[in-house]
C-alpha cells in the first residue's frame, strides 16, 4: 500500500547485527564480559591460581576451591577435576558440573616438542606411582596426563617436576597449549630444517606470561621441519610447516586457522615464508590477533578457526602485516607431499650423526608411572639420555648406537612395546574416555586395546598403513575427522532395543596427502561388542574393491554405502 501523509511509510527491516557488533572483540572495544568464562578471566589472571593452590587449597583441601577456580581458572595450571566414579554416559549431558566432578585430578605435564630427559622421565613415572594411583596416558599432543590427583599433592608434584625442568604451566586453559614440535628435531638425517630454537623461543618468552594468559579460546601450535610432516599441522590453530624457498633456504610455510571438535576446519596458508629467527614474532602477531579480535561472545564459536573463516587468509595476512609485524611478509612454496605414509616414526631409523632412533607403540598412549621408570631405565642403559613422545600416542629413545639396538629392542618388548608393531597397534589411538573424563559418554582406552587385540588376532595379514581413533564423545580429542576410521562415542539402541555404548563412524579422513574428513554413511552406527566384527568386515571390503596400491581414504571415498556399512 502507497505510503501517504497520514500513513508513513513503514520503517525497513532492522539489520541483524554481523559479527563486528556484539562479539567481545577487545579490538573493537567491546570489553565488556558477555559469558561467565570471560567474567572470571577478567576478575582475576588465571595465572594467579597457583598461589591459592599453594598457600590455601593445598593446605584447607578440595572444598575450600574458589567454583571459578576450580572449574576454570586451575586449568591454567594444567589441573581438571575429573569425572566422579560411577556416572554412566547417560548422564553427561544432565548432571550439573558439581555432580560430575569427583574430588581428584586430571594433572597435564607440558612437554614442549615432546623432550624428555631419562630425569624428567623418571620424575614423571615417581609422580605417578607416588601421586598418582600409577595412571599415566602419553597423549596425541606429545603431553602426559595423571589422575587421582589431590589438591593436598600438587606443591610437592610441581616441586618434583620443576626440579628437573618440567611444568604444568599453561598446559590447559585459554591460552597457548603445548608446543608440539617433531620428535626428531635435530637428528632425523632427512630434516628440512630444525624448529628447536623457534619452540625454545617461545616457550621462554610468553609460555606464563600475561600478554597471553586470557585468549578466547585454546591456542594450539605446531612447529616442525620434517619432510613427514608430523605434528598435523593441517588442524592446528597456527603451524609452522618446514620448506625450502628458492631464494632464501630453509625456513617454514605458515598455515593458520585448524582445528576439529563438533565444527572442523583445516588450516589455510598465509602464502608466507618465515625464517627461523622470526618465527617467534610470527607467533605472537598471530596469537595477537587472535586475542585482539577472536570472538569472546559464544565459547563453541571462540577458536581461531572462526575468525580465519570469516577473514579468510588474504587479510588475516594483511591485518598481521600492517597491524602486528608492522612489515611484510615473504612469499614463499608450499610444503611437498609428506615423505611418508606413517608419520609416528616408529620403527629403528638412522640419525644425522650415524647412531640411531627407535620408536615404540604403547597401547592406545596407555602406559602407567612403573612402565615410564623401566622406560627411563632403558634408554640410560643403552646410553641415551633422550626420549621423545609424538602426536601419536608413541614415544622413541634417541641416540642409540648400532650395535645396541637389538639389545634395545629386545628390552622394549620385555616392556610390553613393540618395534615393530601390527598396523593396528600402530594406528589406533583413543580419547580418555569416561573412565576420567566428564565430557565423554562412552569408554575408549579399553575398547581400544581389545579392539587391536581382535583385529591382530582375525587379520594377521593386514600391512596397510591404517588410523582407526576412538573418541568419548563429539569433540574429537582423538581426531576422528581426520583417520581411516573414526569412531565418536555415542549411546544407541542394540538389536534388542538396549541401550548400550556405541559410535558414530566416520570413513576416509586423512592428514598430509589428500587431506580432508571423514565420510559420514547414513545411518552408520556400531554398539561397542559388534566393533571388532565391523572393523574386520570394511577391512576386507576395502582389500577385496581396492585397486592397486589404493589408500584406504581414497577407497572410502569412493566405496558404496553396502561396503561401507
Amino acid at each position: 500500500m502507497a505510503a501517504t501523509p497520514e500513513q508513513p511509510a513503514p520503517a525497513p527491516p532492522r539489520r541483524k547485527a554481523g559479527r563486528h557488533r556484539g562479539e567481545g572483540q577487545w579490538a573493537l572495544g567491546h570489553h565488556t564480559p558477555l559469558n561467565g568464562n570471560e567474567q572470571f578471566k577478567k576478575d582475576d589472571d588465571s595465572l594467579n591460581v597457583r598461589t591459592r593452590i599453594e598457600t590455601i587449597y593445598s593446605k584447607r583441601g578440595f572444598d575450600s576451591i574458589d567454583p571459578n577456580d576450580l572449574r576454570g581458572r586451575m586449568r591454567w595450571w594444567g589441573l581438571y577435576t575429573q569425572r566422579k566414579p560411577g556416572i554412566d554416559g547417560g548422564k553427561t549431558a544432565i548432571l550439573e558440573p558439581e555432580e560430575l566432578d569427583d574430588r581428584y585430578f586430571m594433572l597435564r605435564v607440558r612437554i614442549d616438542g615432546g623432550r624428555l630427559t631419562v630425569a624428567q622421565l623418571r620424575a614423571i613415572g615417581e609422580v605417578s606411582q607416588d601421586y598418582a594411583r600409577g595412571t599415566a596416558d602419553v597423549t596425541d599432543r606429545q603431553n602426559i596426563q595423571l589422575h587421582w590427583i589431590r589438591i593436598e599433592d600438587v606443591p610437592a608434584i610441581w616441586q618434583k617436576l620443576e626440579a628437573v625442568g618440567l611444568s604444568t604451566t599453561e598446559a590447559c586453559g585459554d591460552c597457548p597449549r603445548v608446543i608440539i614440535g617433531s620428535p626428531v628435531a635435530g637428528i632425523a638425517a632427512d630434516e628440512i630444517i630444525d624448529g628447536t630454537p623457534a619452540v625454545d623461543e617461545i616457550h621462554d618468552r610468553y609460555i606464563g606470561s600475561k600478554e597471553f594468559s586470557n585468549l578466547p579460546r585454546k591456542f594450539k601450535t605446531a612447529i616442525s621441519g620434517s619432510p613427514v610432516q608430523d605434528v598435523v599441522h593441517e588442524i592446528n590453530d597456527i603451524a609452522f610447516v618446514g620448506v625450502v624457498h628458492p631464494e632464501h633456504g630453509p625456513g617454514f610455510d605458515l598455515w593458520v586457522g585448524g582445528g576439529l571438535s563438533t565444527n572442523p576446519r583445516l588450516a589455510e596458508r598465509l602464502g608466507a615464508w618465515v625464517p627461523l629467527d622470526e618465527v617467534a614474532d610470527v607467533w605472537a602477531g598471530v596469537v595477537g590477533i587472535f586475542r585482539d579480535y577472536g570472538y569472546r561472545r559464544l565459547r563453541t564459536r571462540a577458536r581461531l578457526k572462526f575468525l580465519m573463516a570469516d577473514w579468510g587468509p588474504v587479510k588475516f595476512r594483511q591485518v598481521l602485516e600492517d597491524e602486528y609485524l608492522k612489515r611484510p611478509l615473504l612469499d614463499g612454496p608450499a610444503p611437498e607431499q609428506p615423505s611418508s605414509r606413517w608419520r609416528d616414526h616408529v620403527g629403528v631409523h638412522q640419525q644425522q650423526d650415524g647412531r640411531f632412533y627407535v620408536g615404540f607403540a604403547p597401547r592406545v598412549g596407555r602406559v602407567d608411572g612403573p612402565t615410564l621408570t623401566r622406560i627411563a631405565d632403558l634408554a640410560a642403559a643403552h646410553g641415551s639420555d633422550r626420549l621423545r613422545t609424538t602426536v601419536e600416542q608413541k614415544m622413541l629413545i634417541l641416540d642409540v648406537e648400532p650395535d645396541r639396538i637389538e639389545s634395545l629392542s629386545a628390552g622394549l618388548e620385555e616392556l610390553g612395546f613393540q618395534v615393530k608393531p601390527s598396523p593396528f597397534r600402530r594406528g589406533t589411538m583413543a580419547c580418555t574416555g569416561i573412565e576420567y573424563c566428564k565430557l565423554a559418554i562412552v569408554e575408549t582406552k579399553a575398547r581400544g586395546a581389545s579392539l587391536i587385540d581382535e583385529l591382530e588376532r582375525r587379520l594377521p595379514e593386514f600391512d596397510e598403513p591404517l588410523t582407526i581413533n576412538i573418541n568419548g564423545c563429539p569433540n574429537a580429542c582423538a581426531r576422528i575427522q581426520t583417520a581411516d576410521i573414526g569412531l565418536k562415542g555415542q549411546l544407541m539402541l542394540d538389536g534388542e532395543g538396549n541401550q548400550v555404548e556405541g559410535y558414530q563412524v566416520h570413513l576416509g579422513g586423512a592428514l598430509g596427502l589428500e587431506a580432508g574428513f571423514g565420510r559420514k554413511v547414513r545411518g552408520l552406527k556400531v554398539t561397542s561388542d559388534e566393533l571388532p566384527d565391523y572393523v574386520e568386515r570394511v577391512l576386507g571390503n576395502f582389500q577385496k574393491e581396492r585397486e592397486h596400491d589404493e589408500r584406504f581414504a581414497t577407497w572410502a571415498a569412493r566405496a558404496s554405502a553396502e561396503s561401507l556399512s
